[in-house]
């Protein structure tokens, strides 16, 4: 047997290489490695994602939502929403007065918290705006429908035109109580029109991914319930979630791609009071004795919702499914008596007359709202719908 040793050893034999041959494995060496950089290259620079593209007004309320889960007995209905620019109750906001126009009847001007930080301020106490807009908004906020958020605070603008009347306190500086001030649900507004009418609600499908007909039927409902008066489309927006304005651009100029489609009540003040035909704000606002003796249903039997149209509305006694019902009324009674009553000392309501239209009438309490709270919820509760 031969040395294993010497074999380890022994020197390997040297193949001659054709110079054909290895011309061609150089060219297939240089060709794999000039490859290999490329796919490298190609890795680490993907190209660039492809814009979103334009949808269509129509595809995009077909896909919105109006409603979210949400536990409902554990909402803070007092603190309110959180989030960036919350205010704790009665907190005191100092602010520089911006001069610009804005849109509606209720007093309000625009004000600088910071450079960064511009605010609208509702302001008066007789607008009813500041009542009832912290109260619709934290219901609708606690029940799991969208909502802007609405905070009431004690405001101290600088520069402030006299003619606002606020109390003068020196240097410059007035008082407003009571305020509120809003920040908007996060979201881009959808583009170029971010307002909808009650009757392209119904144009929403639980197929396409849209919320319910009971979840829909549940939000016109809370519309009678709350009797919000002015219901055109300026009123409720569509928002885009989870997209921004710097995102809202899409493939085919200016309209929103809206993946994630939200339709909500955008300005709730006129509120807690009597739908009327001119919206008007002692009446439609914040009004206890018209409130409480408002009846949910105009044709009971049937489920037809007691909330006449406005001059502007879209929205007028609406029929209501009797899922739509049940869906209302088991959101409904999850909500505690402390909740109630949040919602009401929250909102300040102990302020405004109970019917601001008489002097007489006198100042309810946080218990007179939460009663008539309580025997309007019941006859929804309590009905039965024929309606499918």
């Amino acid at each position: 047997m031969k040395d294993p040793d010497r074999l380890l050893q022994r020197p390997r034999r040297m193949t001659r290489v054709h110079p054909a041959v290895a011309s061609l494995a150089a060219a297939v060496a240089i060709g794999c490695a000039s490859l290999g950089a490329t796919s490298s290259l190609a890795s680490s620079s993907a190209p660039p994602k492809d814009p979103p593209k334009k949808q269509s007004r129509a595809s995009v309320i077909a896909r919105a939502r109006v409603w979210e889960d949400v536990d409902i007995p554990s909402m803070d209905i007092k603190t309110g929403p959180p989030g960036p620019g919350a205010f704790a109750f009665a907190e005191t906001v100092n602010c520089t007065y911006v001069k610009k126009a804005l849109t509606g009847k209720s007093p309000k001007f625009a004000c600088k918290i910071d450079p960064d930080d511009e605010v609208k301020v509702k302001f008066g106490g007789d607008n009813a705006e500041v009542y009832g807009e912290v109260a619709a908004t934290r219901l609708l906020w606690a029940l799991g429908f969208g909502a802007d958020r609405m905070y009431p605070v004690k405001v101290v603008c600088r520069d402030c035109p006299a003619n606002f009347n606020g109390v003068e306190r020196g240097g410059h500086e007035d008082l407003f109580d009571p305020a509120t001030i809003e920040r908007k649900m996060a979201g881009a507004a959808f583009q170029p029109d971010d307002g909808w009418s009650f009757e392209e609600l119904d144009k929403v499908d639980e197929a396409a991914g849209g919320s319910s007909r009971a979840q829909r039927d549940a939000l016109k409902l809370l519309a009678v319930f709350m009797q919000h008066t002015d219901t055109k489309p300026q009123q409720q927006r569509l928002l885009c979630i989870n997209e921004t304005k710097a995102e809202d651009k899409a493939e085919g100029g200016g309209a929103t791609a809206c993946e994630h489609p939200f339709m909500l009540l955008n300005d709730v003040g006129l509120t807690f009071g009597r739908a009327n035909a001119f919206n008007a704000n002692t009446k439609g606002g914040m009004n206890l004795a018209r409130w409480a003796t408002t009846p949910i249903w105009k044709d009971a039997p049937n489920c037809v919702g007691n909330l006449p149209k406005s001059m502007t509305g879209t929205l007028n006694d609406p029929v209501i499914s009797e899922a739509g019902r049940q869906f209302l009324a088991d959101l409904m009674v999850r909500l505690t008596d402390g909740q109630l009553h949040d919602l009401f000392e929250v909102s300040r309501a102990q302020l405004r007359l109970r019917n601001p239209a008489d002097v007489k009438s006198g100042f309810p309490t946080v218990e007179d709202w939460v009663t008539a709270f309580k025997a309007k919820r019941d006859q929804i509760v309590s009905r039965h719908c024929e309606t499918l």
